[in-house]
């Protein structure tokens, strides 16, 4: 029998999406806990799973979600075997925060915040000074970087506790604005080989009683942007830096703790326009729209002055069964952009955000065309993007 219009699946509901554990198990969370072990003022150790050590290494990979490893263990036995230890030996992930993207995932862990506070809650949202769109990754248009986000960085509060701190990562991050709002406080040193950060943050690990060192590996996200999960390419990086991690581990001097996490995870979306609905093509979706900002799985929508009801209603009758849609309001008030938001940060968000419950993108052909034309994706609330893992190894 055919199915009836009155089997028609109902709208998702604002308060179905899976919010973030903000306070109590998200990326924001790790960086105060460590900190609060090590004496730092004013830091809370909100992952009461966590032992404190003397001394701390954060090795964050860039798009290695808690599924993706877990669907691989050939490719990472290394990191396979350490799964159970993942958040103080719960065996359970952490949550990224949303949007699960790696301006945000960075700034939140970096400052110990969540999105609503330190402002970059998006890829790319709006500047409310200028109205455009500000690529939040990519700092494009250049914005000054201690008004966007002023608050001071977890490295910079416990370097100023006299905790030795450092960040070790590729050379071309040393002076991005990203990393001074994110990551800055120490000592930078970059270093181009994975192999070469490995050695270079297990020095620095050793280089005091108190040490915490951050360190960072791109490529796992590069390749599944490019080619997708279900790759070689992508599969070939998981293998590396397995090996990097394990490189790391056995070198972890005495009084250790190294954590093992990522951004965010991915999804790989098909290419068609069931799955890839582009905006540019579809009058009802452009319908009042001023500005389409964020990513595919994680949007902000900017409506013309007055249309705010309209454009929202449409979206929801379009895209209501597959993303999550909702006001500003909304979204703030389910939480999505953690408990509080700052007076600065209300308006970049859009006035209407959507998030991907299902494995569908929307895209912007003319207007984005290297991001429309990924494989892999991520930005929303789902486990595939949300989960990261939270692996442990103590000397």
């Amino acid at each position: 029998m055919s199915q009836s219009v009155w089997d028609h699946p109902e709208p998702l509901t604002v308060d179905s999406a899976p919010v973030p554990e903000y306070g109590s198990g998200s990326l924001a969370d790790l960086l105060p806990t460590l900190a609060a072990g090590m004496d730092v003022p004013d830091m809370t150790a909100s992952l009461g799973e966590l032992s404190p050590a003397d001394r701390n290494c954060v090795f964050l990979i860039d798009g290695l979600g808690w599924e993706q490893l877990k669907a691989h263990p050939d490719e990472a036995p290394f990191m396979s075997s350490l799964l159970g230890s993942s958040r103080g030996g719960t065996g359970r992930p952490l949550t990224a925060g949303y949007p699960a993207t790696t301006a945000t995932s960075l700034a939140s862990i970096g400052t110990g915040l969540p999105p609503g506070a330190h402002g970059l809650p998006g890829y790319t949202v709006r500047n409310p000074e200028t109205g455009e769109l500000m690529n939040q990754l990519r700092w494009i248009p250049w914005t000054k970087p201690g008004t966007w986000q002023p608050y001071p960085t977890v490295f910079q509060l416990a370097d100023a506790a006299g905790v030795h701190t450092a960040q070790v990562s590729a050379p071309q991050f040393q002076n991005t604005p990203l990393t001074k709002i994110a990551l800055s406080g120490g000592t930078f040193h970059g270093r181009l080989t994975g192999e070469e950060r490995m050695d270079k943050a297990a020095e620095q690990l050793a280089a005091a009683d108190r040490s915490l060192v951050y360190t960072y590996y791109a490529e796992v996200d590069g390749k599944g942007h490019r080619f997708g999960m279900d790759s070689d390419a992508w599969r070939g990086q998981l293998m590396y830096v397995d090996r990097l991690v394990q490189r790391l581990a056995e070198q972890l001097p005495p009084r250790a703790a190294l954590y093992v996490t990522a951004d965010h995870g991915m999804i790989d979306v098909p290419f068609d326009e069931q799955h890839r609905i582009d905006f540019d093509e579809d009058w009802e979706l452009r319908a009042g729209v001023a500005l389409l900002g964020g990513e595919g799985r994680a949007r902000h929508v900017y409506a013309v002055p007055g249309a705010e009801s309209d454009v929202l209603t449409c979206w929801r009758e379009v895209l209501g069964e597959q993303f999550w849609v909702a006001s500003r309001d909304e979204a703030i008030a389910a939480g999505w952009f953690g408990p509080h938001i700052d007076e600065r940060v209300y308006a970049r968000i859009g006035d209407v955000v959507a998030a991907a419950r299902d494995d569908v993108l929307i895209i912007a052909s003319e207007r984005e065309p290297k991001e429309s034309a990924m494989v892999g994706n991520h930005g929303s609330m789902t486990p595939a993007e949300q989960h990261v893992p939270l692996l442990e190894v103590r000397s």
